[in-house]
């Protein structure tokens, strides 16, 4: 029984980040994995501690130079294998998503395929459906709680306004985590020990079918201009609104 963990690695969120002309400059960053992801991690472990057959696979695509370390994370976690997908650092989601299925396809059939609702980074929240469409199975998304049968998932989906979606999810399937679904642990020390010695399995783009030329290209990224100091009126009630009317028509503009 094959369970697949998709993750991707992300700038912390304490990071600085600086424009570099096409993107951000990467120098000085600390990597970790993407923290939506840590939850999909959890549920695939939770899973394969009541179905001890079950065999966890993490994935992620990129640099390889760098996302060995999200991968040994969740091999510290306690999954039993890990795979690199070594890709350029500009693939989009639909290329990851291509590369993810074809690296899952190659490795051996899915029961289950867990990721996290988005990435914290681009916040496309696109792979994960992008990945079931490539996989051809069913797909469901803003997970917060799972219940497993022999074939299928009931899950509940959070949507808009506070409510929540029952779904039944016929397995094979992509799930994709939200905050709340479990509590994510952390690796334990003697964990992060045997991770280091664990191999990556190291695949390509290339051995994958996988074009990586760009379809969109991003230029010219500015970082959003300085909000102006604030204005303070003072007076009576009518000074104050006859002023404020003044300034949007003459200063702002939006009169």
């Amino acid at each position: 029984m094959n369970v697949y963990v998709c993750i991707k690695q992300v700038p912390d969120t304490e990071s600085k980040i600086k424009l570099s002309g096409n993107g951000i400059d990467t120098s000085g960053i600390k990597w970790v994995m993407n923290p939506y992801d840590e939850f999909a991690v959890e549920e695939a472990l939770l899973f394969k501690k009541d179905n001890p057959s079950a065999v966890v696979t993490v994935l992620c695509v990129g640099p390889k130079s760098r996302t060995v370390d999200s991968l040994r994370t969740a091999l510290a976690m306690g999954v039993d294998n890990a795979i690199s997908v070594d890709a350029p650092e500009n693939l989009d989601s639909l290329q990851t998503a291509h590369a993810l299925s074809e690296a899952i396809k190659k490795t051996g059939d899915a029961h289950i395929v867990f990721t996290g609702k988005v990435a914290i980074d681009d916040n496309q929240s696109a792979v994960s459906q992008q990945l079931a469409n490539f996989l051809e199975i069913p797909h469901a998304t803003v997970i917060s709680k799972t219940a497993y049968t022999a074939d299928s998932i009931a899950v509940d989906r959070e949507v808009e306004g506070g409510s929540k979606e029952i779904l039944n999810v016929k397995l094979p399937a992509v799930i994709a985590a939200t905050k709340g679904l479990n509590n994510p642990r952390y690796a334990s020390l003697p964990g992060i020990m045997k991770a280091k010695k664990k191999p990556i399995t190291e695949l390509t783009t290339t051995e994958l079918g996988i074009n990586t030329d760009p379809y969109v290209e991003f230029t010219d990224f500015q970082l959003p201009p300085e909000r102006p100091s604030v204005k303070m009126i003072e007076g009576e009630v009518d000074t104050q609104v006859a002023e404020l009317a003044k300034l949007l028509r003459e200063e702002a503009k939006v009169l």
